[in-house]
């Protein structure tokens, strides 16, 4: 959800931390003169915090994603493993090695 324009009387999106949406509460009602300079900031604050979060989100999701291929390759690994072992001792009870 996008955040709204500052003239609204919700300018900001329920994922806006709340210390942002007090914020625009107090900008909304500053006179008209007050919030026309202040209210286009806020605006980027609210957006830089959204795009914030949203890059956040992905990194959190690639880390896990990560996560879950290591476990993968280790399982992967130890199994290669196991297997070298078993066929090196079948070739140390052949007498090839």
């Amino acid at each position: 959800m996008m955040p709204k324009t500052i003239g609204s009387t919700n300018q900001t999106s329920d994922d806006t931390p709340i210390e942002l949406q007090e914020m625009a509460k107090a900008i909304a009602s500053l006179p008209e003169r007050y919030r026309d300079v202040v209210a286009p900031a806020m605006q980027r604050v609210v957006e830089c915090s959204t795009r914030r979060r949203r890059i956040l989100n992905l990194v959190q999701e690639a880390l896990s994603q990560l996560r879950l291929d290591m476990k993968y390759l280790i399982f992967d690994l130890e199994a290669t493993r196991r297997e070298r072992d078993q066929y090196k001792e079948m070739l140390e009870k052949d007498g090839l090695l």
